[in-house]
């Protein structure tokens, strides 16, 4: 019995594990692509609308979010305009921008796989934990894309994937 049920879970394992970890690239990726383009006006031409994303609701919300990262001054929730903390959220907002269409691009291919899904955790963990520090964000949706994320850094992009055929990831069981 014990090996019959073995040579089962084994056999529609093997058949599932490649499409299971696609599915999962692609549900990594589609959160960030989505919103990743958002921050653009077409090839190369930033959003600039997104600035103001970055400065005012992330950064310097009214009213503010408990223990979120504020960095403008809590007191009138402005900036010092030319200040170099303005260049500083304007540079990561671009970064976001590239890196919210860049890396899901790679895990769609199967490429680098690991460190796009490593690259997009971080990504997440900083929202969850720098601008929406709340149970309620992280329970729906960080969670959710931290548990795909995780998933892909740990097993790897599977079977169906540039990484593999690269030889940039072997079989499980080689």
């Amino acid at each position: 019995m014990k090996s019959a049920y073995h040579a089962v879970v084994v056999g529609v394992g093997g058949l599932l594990e490649p499409l299971a970890l696609l599915a999962l690239r692609l549900a990594g990726a589609k959160v960030f692509w989505e919103s990743g383009l958002t921050k653009w006006n077409g090839f190369l031409v930033f959003n600039k609308e997104k600035y103001d994303l970055f400065l005012y609701e992330f950064f310097c919300p009214d009213p503010p979010r408990a223990g979120a990262l504020q960095l403008c001054d809590p007191a009138t929730l402005e900036y010092t305009e030319g200040s170099a903390i303005v260049s500083l959220i304007k540079a990561l907002a671009v970064m976001a921008g590239v890196v919210e269409v860049a890396l899901p691009v790679l895990l769609v291919l199967g490429l680098l796989s690991r460190l796009s899904a490593l690259g997009l955790l971080g990504m997440t963990l900083f929202i969850q934990l720098a601008v929406f520090p709340t149970w309620s964000h992280w329970v729906n949706p960080a969670m959710w894309w931290a548990a795909v994320l995780f998933a892909l850094v740990a097993c790897g992009p599977g079977a169906w994937s540039l990484d593999r055929l690269l030889g940039l990831e072997r079989r499980r069981d080689a």
